[in-house]
């Protein structure tokens, strides 16, 4: 195997650990596995003759017309086998990753199914990270089909497994979006629970802006531009409805780096501040500007591989609100040993060093000081 140059934290003797936090890492447990399995429809895992087994979990990517080597990516089993996480944890100097179950999560299920397989899935990962002592920590994941009373039940059972830090979402929310009022009872029993809300983007944009010519363009433009500007938008909306006047202690980790939130945060404010029909309607009296919220609400990864994305994150919401992150094991090599290091890996990780030229202490920070201080990992 090849040796990595992924750069090491300084050790900090004020930290009782100073190694590498991977905040935005994902995992499939066995149980969520069979569930992909026994499906015919989006999303599920497909067994293909000439494709082998595919991960289809993105709306078109089941087109019969698409080869079935293009639809959706193979699924092998750094997807769902812990030992290859851990393996890929050690290859790149990760100390600790705090794991969370990849979309789609549970967003597709009946309500009626939902909490069973959310209490199965949550405890499933909790019992990963009991494997693996100081090694992993994790998200829990939301039954958001089932009735609210039930999510909230689940929120607070979430707090009794010894691993959970949080909750990973989507932008969808209950399915009408993250500014439903529905979502409030939920945002209250997080925001009670202090648990960190991981916000991850599934559903991109309409596929008419990508074109008549999209497929010839494998998954760039969705993953590229879909997801984040899926994020900016949902982090948007609630802004505008007063999430975060409702709720001012609900803290969010943005995943990508918050998609073109910090490059658009100037912009957002400004069209707010000149908007006649927010004027009017009184919605511009008491509000939070979007500088606040991004300074006391709202967390960044920083898997955005390169120094001028993360620039602009650090930017919008300081040093201590970045995290390191691989999404790992989206974006492995294309070719060669698959236990070389990634190159996905590698970008986000030289972008962090750069840092290092402004602020000598910022390395440290983004690659473990902050998670472990946000989600208190060393308790």
């Amino acid at each position: 195997m090849s040796t990595t140059n992924i750069i090491r934290p300084s050790k900090d003797p004020s930290e009782s650990s100073s190694g590498i936090v991977d905040v935005h890492t994902h995992i499939y447990p066995p149980s969520y596995m069979a569930l992909l399995r026994s499906r015919s429809s989006v999303p599920m895992i497909r067994d293909f003759e000439d494709a082998g087994s595919r991960l289809i979990i993105l709306p078109g990517e089941n087109d019969p017309s698409v080869p079935s080597i293009s639809r959706g990516r193979p699924v092998g089993p750094d997807y769902f086998d812990i030992h290859r996480k851990i393996a890929f944890m050690d290859k790149h100097n990760i100390e600790t990753s705090v794991i969370s179950l990849a979309n789609p999560w549970l967003d597709f299920l009946p309500s009626s199914e939902a909490t069973e397989v959310a209490r199965r899935v949550n405890d499933d990962i909790n019992a990963m990270c009991a494997d693996h002592p100081g090694r992993l920590f994790a998200f829990g994941t939301l039954p958001l089909s089932a009735p609210t009373e039930q999510i909230v039940i689940e929120i607070q059972r979430l707090q009794t497994l010894q691993h959970v830090r949080g909750v990973i979402m989507g932008t969808s929310g209950l399915g009408s979006g993250l500014d439903d009022p529905t979502l409030d009872i939920v945002y209250e029993a997080l925001e009670q629970t202090d648990f960190l809300i991981f916000l991850h983007p599934h559903y991109g944009l309409p596929t008419s802006v990508y074109g008549s010519r999209a497929s010839d363009y494998g998954h760039v433009l969705p993953l590229a531009l879909g997801f984040p500007l899926e994020t900016t938008i949902a982090v948007t909306r609630m802004l505008l409805s007063g999430v975060f006047e409702r709720f001012p202690r609900l803290r969010v980790l943005l995943a990508h780096s918050g998609g073109a939130l910090p490059f658009l945060a100037g912009r957002i404010e400004s069209c707010v501040l000149h908007d006649r029909h927010l004027a009017e309607a009184g919605k511009l009296n008491d509000r939070r500007k979007i500088w606040d919220v991004l300074n006391d609400n709202i967390y960044l990864d920083a898997v955005i591989y390169s120094k001028v994305g993360l620039q602009s994150a650090v930017a919008a919401g300081g040093i201590d609100r970045l995290m390191f992150g691989t999404d790992h094991p989206f974006f492995p090599p294309l070719e060669g040993d698959e236990d070389q290091e990634w190159e996905s890996v590698r970008l986000n990780s030289e972008a962090v060093g750069h840092l290092g030229a402004v602020d000598s202490s910022a390395v440290s920070a983004v690659l473990g000081r902050n998670a472990r201080r946000v989600l208190r990992l060393d308790l």
